[in-house]
């Protein structure tokens, strides 16, 4: 029998993101591909992108997170998912504990969490990185602000010049002058997702600058598909606005879930302030993982 067999976890969301927790420290398991996908397809678990509590490997973090897609793909983070494992941490009975900064590790570093209200946290997601071997790009560019990529007939693309990030994914922020739900993103998507210039493929953003303080945003999750948030995404979308001096370092970012507050500081690093909220608790039922094994 698994080990994630009768497991408890918590589905929640980030502004429709949804998330599941699943908290394993004190044990020795792990979450294999075949058993993260295994968990998405049942409707009770369904998730955008699963989070899975750790011990932790170094002094001073509460938690090592390793994060799963649909497809049982690893991310490097997911602000979303960050600021429902932060509630967890706060209020589940069986995972509470005192308020105060929670810190965790991510393969993209140390995250720290202040809480602003009861539902509302702020996660900094640490600095972007923006050198094209970092985000990373498979040749060199040396101005990540906009690369040549395209989508469509040369003389007139749909989409062309993207902004390219890495917030511990990396991100394609593609700007548009229409709303961004006119375009057929189910289909694009996955073309640019896979895209050879993306050697650990990418998550496909765009985005709508409406003022300098607000921008519309629509994603294409990598190893998720069509989300209706992605934290990273909007963090990446308010620096490649910013650094095309688009917007200022600090925007609301729309979603189709909701809104997000995304604020570039001048220590480099990036906050993402929004809201979590817990759907139901459930258990892994034996029989998801039979045809994992």
């Amino acid at each position: 029998m698994s080990p994630l067999a009768h497991r408890r976890f918590l589905k929640m969301n980030g502004l429709g993101n949804e998330i599941v927790v699943l908290d394993l420290r004190g044990t020795g398991a792990v979450v294999r591909p075949e058993e993260a996908r295994a968990i998405a397809a049942d409707p009770r678990s369904r998730f955008d992108q699963l989070m899975v509590l750790h011990d932790p490997r170094g002094p001073g973090a509460e938690a090592s997170l390793r994060i799963y897609n649909t497809d049982g793909s690893e991310a490097g983070a997911c602000g979303n998912g960050t600021r429902c494992v932060a509630w967890a941490m706060r209020e589940d009975p069986r995972m509470g504990r005192p308020g105060g900064r929670l810190v965790l590790e991510s393969r993209a570093g140390r995250l720290a969490v202040d809480r602003v209200s009861a539902t509302v946290f702020t996660v900094d997601m640490g600095p972007p990185r923006l050198a094209w071997d970092e985000i990373p790009l498979a040749e060199p560019f040396p101005d990540t602000r906009r690369i040549e990529l395209q989508i469509g007939p040369i003389d007139d693309p749909v989409l062309h010049s993207p902004g390219v990030v890495s917030m511990g994914n990396p991100h394609a922020v593609f700007f548009v002058d229409r709303d961004p739900a006119g375009y057929d993103l189910a289909r694009i998507g996955p073309l640019l997702e896979a895209h050879p210039i993306f050697p650990e493929r990418a998550n496909i953003s765009l985005a709508q600058v409406i003022d300098r303080g607000r921008i519309v945003l629509r994603v294409w999750e990598r190893g998720a598909g069509l989300t209706r948030a992605c934290g990273t995404a909007a963090c990446a979308a308010l620096v490649a606005a910013a650094r095309l001096r688009l917007t200022g370092r600090e925007a609301v970012v729309s979603l189709p879930g909701g809104d997000l507050t995304i604020a570039w500081g001048e220590d480099d690093h990036v906050r993402m302030t929004g809201p979590t909220e817990l759907e139901w608790e459930g258990s892994l039922a034996p029989g998801l993982f039979a045809g994992a094994a």
